[in-house]
């Protein structure tokens, strides 16, 4: 049975974390902006940004408080802990400087999809939150190549867990449907977002393997629907794609 100190010490940590998700999003939140949107008593505010900025995870500016540099320690230290991440990054530069457009790798956790490197090319857009960002493996290319290589039964889990809340118009929202796509997807290996996330926006995803056959994360190349059509969409970068996918599990497999 949790006791009441145990329970009290949970909400804290919570507490904490809404603080600290709260400051993140801003360029700057006083004290009592953050205790006025979050429903915290400015004391309780008080005291936890005052522990969070000893510890250096906030820092002080004119505007208020800002999350701290040392969220950059924690993310390179999670980052470089993933299967590959030298060999993986050097090739999401090199689709993004063959293509001109926006590649990058995703990998999956806690059934979402979070962007652990990027590169842009000449012309790409600038459309995706950053490194560290999460979206939603439904409606994502690189999502649903992932989806698509994994465990059945951890699949399944996901995908039983989603709420399919259309996100644009072409947004998969039943799980009929999208059990139909992945299996297109793993016959062809290779998986298409057309507008499914962000209007206007297309992409192509392949999934990535380790030595074991477990999917480490997916490549994907993403540009305006005006320029991602015909053989070029359909074709050349999906066979790019899985070129590119090979050598890194070959890579990856005997590094």
């Amino acid at each position: 049975m949790t006791s009441r100190s145990e329970h009290g010490g949970v909400q804290a940590v919570r507490t904490m974390f809404d603080i600290v998700e709260y400051v993140a999003d801003r360029d700057g939140a006083t004290i009592t902006e953050i205790a006025t949107d979050l429903g915290y008593a400015k004391s309780t505010v008080h005291r936890h940004i005052s522990t969070l900025k000893e510890l250096k995870y906030v820092a002080e500016t004119p505007d208020g408080y800002q999350a701290g540099l040392r969220f950059l320690e924690i993310g390179h230290s999670a980052r470089q802990r993933q299967q590959g991440h030298g060999m993986v990054k050097e090739k999401v530069e090199d689709i993004a400087n063959e293509t001109g457009e926006r590649a990058q790798f995703i990998v999956e956790e806690h059934g979402e999809g979070v962007y652990i490197h990027r590169a842009f090319g000449e012309r790409a857009v600038r459309t995706d939150p950053g490194i560290g960002s999460r979206i939603p493996l439904h409606a994502t290319s690189a999502g649903k190549a992932i989806l698509a290589s994994m465990d059945e039964q951890r699949s399944t889990e996901l995908i039983e867990a989603l709420e399919f809340d259309p996100i644009t118009e072409s947004t998969i929202t039943e799980s009929e449907r999208l059990y139909d796509e992945l299996e297109t997807i793993r016959e062809r290996g290779y998986s298409f977002n057309r507008q499914e996330n962000l209007k206007g926006l297309h992409a192509v995803g392949v999934p990535v393997l380790g030595p074991d056959g477990d999917v480490i994360g997916a490549l994907s190349v993403s540009g305006p629907s005006h320029r991602m059509q015909g053989e070029w969409f359909e074709e050349d970068l999906p066979k790019l794609l899985l070129g590119t996918a090979n050598e890194l599990e070959l890579n990856i497999a005997y590094s």
